[in-house]
């Protein structure tokens, strides 16, 4: 005749005996609440970094556009003058060049 024997617990879990431990259960929760709170924080940061880069190259862009509109407005309204009075924008360019030929030589 055989006889079983059954093991009984007392609440302890024979596994993972801290499993069970209040301090254990204390210090886990309050990891999990760090954790939980240094995420949602970098969710935030991320959130507002792409924000920002979104908004500076909106603003770069319109920046670019507008620097582009007033080069060809400058170039447009030196190409008039030049149609206009070609013997000044002539006079004005060899002036130039000579500035830059004594700036050129005294760098020497």
């Amino acid at each position: 005749m055989a006889t079983t024997q059954t093991k009984t617990t007392t609440g302890n879990s024979t596994a993972n005996p801290m499993t069970n431990s209040p301090v254990t259960e204390k210090a886990s929760e309050a990891a999990h609440h760090a954790v939980d709170a240094m995420a949602e924080r970098a969710a935030t940061a991320e959130d507002t970094l792409r924000r920002t880069a979104a908004s500076s190259k909106e603003t770069i862009d319109q920046k670019q556009e507008e620097l582009k509109l007033q080069m060809q407005s400058t170039y447009e309204r030196g190409k008039q003058f030049t149609k206009e009075n070609p013997v000044v924008a002539a006079g004005i360019a060899f002036a130039a060049g000579m500035v830059v030929s004594a700036l050129l030589r005294r760098g020497r």
